[in-house]
């Protein structure tokens, strides 16, 4: 497993309860079919995500009316790559920090800074960025639409 998602995974409740009264609460164990990452990868995209990209990650998020571009379908990111989900670049694009110039403008929050807020004294921020977009990342994947029923 790589640093920054073992040093995500294991932070991961000091950061929950040093964030505000709303903070996820780690899982004891991963839901059925879901790895203990994509779990933590749930509670992370409910808290910083689902305002945009509504709870089900398809762009009907509270906020998504109030945008001039409307949300991506983050269900379908990997139908519209052929079937495959392209892990790096998701998180380049989460991220924010580096330019991605084939998604156009951005009007999402550029994450890398945000996520990057250190939560132990041995932690380096661009680790714990890195492990929490990897816990995203890992999540996004599990709500992929199955081929068929995605739209052309």
């Amino acid at each position: 497993m790589k640093r920054s998602l073992a040093l995500a995974l294991a932070l991961l409740p000091v950061a929950a309860g040093a964030e505000p009264a709303a903070a996820p609460q780690q899982p004891s164990a991963a839901a059925p079919g879901r790895s203990l990452p994509a779990d933590l990868g749930a509670q992370l995209f409910a808290r910083y995500c689902a305002s945009c990209h509504g709870t089900t990650g398809v762009g009907d998020g509270p906020v998504a009316r109030a945008l001039s571009r409307p949300p991506a379908d983050l269900t379908r990111i990997a139908a519209r790559r052929g079937g495959a989900f392209p892990d790096g670049e998701i998180a380049q694009w989460i991220d924010g920090r580096f330019d991605v110039p084939a998604h156009g403008t951005r009007e999402m929050p550029i994450w890398g800074r945000q996520l990057a807020d250190p939560i132990a004294e041995d932690a380096s921020g661009e680790e714990v960025a890195r492990g929490r977009i990897d816990l995203l990342v890992e999540y996004l994947k599990t709500i992929q639409a199955p081929a068929a029923a995605t739209k052309p």
